[in-house]
């Protein structure tokens, strides 16, 4: 109880504002879907959204007095499981939408690659705070990186090329904010940029071997509603979609897109039927939460008494904002789409878990900074 007490009551609020207009999205967007191409009631993903929040409910009451310790010894445990889990899928699962990424549990489904992006965060931390002082040896800084190479190329292979890139991004960014020394900092910068130099040249050259057909037609983005027999026809319904909504939109559950025009409008391009129905004003007020919101994640992280706490922040801040960016830029025709849902609005059982799970460790750090402000003030005292 004495955590719950401690958690950043802006952040909170912003966080069940933002899950609120989700489950009202998912609910508007998703109706028509379920009812005309699934012959289901018009309730049932608002209904399952729902179960997902319950659980992520209860997830957070739980997961709030976990120790830093306890989550490093759970996340080294689930690190390889998600390896043998993505591996797995490789071998058993067939393909689903030109990609294998989820196991089907009953009438559920699990993404393992959805839960790998939090639980590296948990690792990686958790690895890094306890060989804070070894960081200048070289074995001892990158012996975690194998895992998650590991993991980043069972999910290229599965294969999704952009929740792969997400990974690698977060993994990244954790491990240039670690107290490392300048030097040895500069070198890795420069063996990245070799390595990505290297993946352009494979791209540039020998895409057709390496994406299937319906990937390399993604990486064409120019001028989508040209392509409108093709994968242009989402993002150029995406286009109407906000384009009907005006400033104040149409009204809620009046959106047109989603009568079978958008495929799946309550995942991908849920934000276009929210600015249809609610308009640009309703979408600029989500983008303000979701600027408030990585805002708190960053001050908590910047306020953090270790180093733990700070890479943690840091790596839901980054993991939040690129599925924010790459979404919305995927919707504006900006890059290809890759299928990374929306955070707090977008539907989706595996990525609204892990997002309660790396809000609630935020919201841990915060309780941890403030009781550890409070054990000061006593010994002043």
């Amino acid at each position: 109880m004495k955590y719950l007490k401690k958690v950043d009551k802006i952040l909170l609020i912003v966080s069940l504002i933002l899950f609120i207009i989700g489950l009202v999205m998912v609910f508007s967007s998703s109706n028509v879907t379920a009812y005309m191409r699934y012959k289901t009631s018009p309730y049932y993903y608002f209904i399952r959204h729902s179960i997902f929040l319950g659980l992520g409910l209860v997830l957070f009451l739980v997961m709030i007095n976990f120790s830093g310790k306890t989550v490093g010894r759970i996340s080294t445990v689930l690190m390889f499981a998600c390896i043998a889990a993505l591996g797995a899928l490789l071998v058993i699962e067939k393909s689903k939408n030109n990609a294998m990424s989820w196991f089907e549990v009953g009438r559920f489904t699990l993404q393992p690659s959805e839960f790998a992006k939090v639980i590296t965060i948990f690792f990686l931390a958790s690895y890094y705070d306890k060989n804070k002082d070894g960081l200048d040896d070289f074995k001892t800084l990158v012996w975690p990186l194998i895992p998650c190479i590991i993991i980043a190329v069972l999910i290229l292979l599965q294969p999704d090329l952009g929740t792969a890139i997400i990974y690698t991004v977060i993994v990244a960014v954790i491990f240039f904010a670690q107290p490392m020394r300048k030097i040895t900092k500069f070198r890795f910068i420069i063996l990245m940029l070799c390595a990505v130099l290297g993946v352009f040249f494979l791209f540039t050259n020998y895409s057709d071997k390496i994406l299937t057909k319906t990937q390399a037609e993604r990486l064409n983005i120019k001028k989508p509603c040209d392509r409108l027999l093709t994968d242009g026809s989402q993002v150029c319904n995406g286009y109407i979609a906000m384009n009907n909504g005006g400033l104040w939109g149409k009204g809620l559950g009046n959106s047109t897109q989603k009568y079978l025009y958008l495929p799946e409008p309550y995942t991908d391009f849920i934000f276009c039927i929210l600015v249809e129905e609610l308009g640009a004003v309703f979408g600029l007020f989500v983008l303000i939460l979701y600027l408030i919101l990585l805002y708190r994640v960053l001050k908590i992280g910047a306020n953090s008494v270790n180093n733990r706490g700070k890479t943690i922040c840091y790596g839901v801040f980054i993991y939040i904002l690129l599925h924010i960016s790459v979404n919305l830029m995927g919707i504006m025709g900006l890059i290809p789409m890759t299928g990374v849902p929306l955070p707090f609005i977008s539907y989706g059982g595996s990525f609204t878990i892990c997002l309660v799970a790396s809000l609630t460790e935020v919201q841990r750090v915060n309780a941890d900074n403030m009781l550890s402000k409070d054990r000061e003030l006593k010994k002043r005292a």
